[in-house]
């Protein structure tokens, strides 16, 4: 009998063929830093929509413990301001030296609506698994907005839905009960699409769903929960969300724009 070689979920993190730049990243260091599903996946696939050049100021916005801000970093060569709410600066700050990219990352800890920053000092602004809390008001496109130059670009990935909750008439019970009234926020690519374009202050130059974006969100979940008793807890409920949407509903929003 040959030896087995032992299989895990984390094991399923490493695509190269689909996300080449991801894959050369540690899954435990990224599910170690875990605060949403496939960051660099989501990023990369964002990137693609994005004109990113070496030397160019990005402003990372809900950025989290770090990950995508040392994605950014390294496989984009620009200089990022990895702004978040909810992570103290000195703890993102550790993260971007452990990775050797203290040199190019910024951390501020800021919200999302009194960003400490000076008009149009940004050549892009990125937002991965966050936008969904802060960005959906009417008035919060044309606040950010000043932020970038003219030209600069926006880019977003949120989690998603196939027909708005409205349309709907409710939250389906297998969604509200993992997260509630959030999915109030998840909105379709139409909505985003209009909620930007109607402003006339930025034109969309994409705006997709990500490929088996479902799918994903269980290999992230099922990694997760490998990670020890709490985590398995924590994650067995959005598992079990996930495989019984099957994505009729739930998927991811990626949006690209330029500031005209």
């Amino acid at each position: 009998m040959g030896l087995g070689v032992s299989v895990t979920a984390l094991d399923d993190l490493a695509r190269p063929g689909r996300y080449p730049r991801s894959s050369g990243y540690d899954p435990a260091w990224l599910v170690g830093l875990d605060m949403g599903p496939n960051p660099l996946w989501l990023l990369e696939d964002l990137a693609a929509n994005l004109d990113l050049r070496p030397g160019m100021r990005v402003l990372d916005l809900g950025s989290g413990k770090g990950a995508t801000s040392v994605f950014l970093a390294r496989e984009y060569g620009v200089e990022v301001v990895a702004a978040d709410w909810w992570i103290p600066a000195e703890d993102a700050a550790a993260v971007f030296a452990q990775a050797g990219v203290a040199d190019r990352v910024t951390a501020v800890r800021a919200e999302a609506h009194v960003l400490p920053f000076e008009p149009e000092s940004f050549d892009a602004i990125v937002s991965i698994d966050a936008f969904e809390y802060f960005g959906t008001a009417d008035g919060y496109l044309p606040y950010l907005v000043r932020f970038l130059r003219p030209g600069g670009q926006l880019g977003m990935a949120t989690p998603g839905m196939t027909r708005e909750v409205r349309e709907l008439g409710a939250i389906p019970d297998h969604i509200k009960a993992v997260v509630g009234w959030e999915a109030i926020a998840w909105h379709t690519l139409q909505w985003w699409r209009f909620q930007w374009e109607v402003t006339e202050l930025v034109d969309v130059t994409s705006a997709r769903l990500q490929e088996d974006a479902w799918q994903d969100w269980l290999l992230w979940a099922r990694a997760c929960a490998e990670q020890g008793p709490d985590a398995a807890k924590a994650n067995q409920p959005v598992i079990d969300m996930l495989t019984q949407d099957g994505g009729e509903y739930l998927s991811f929003a990626l949006v690209t724009a330029r500031r005209r």
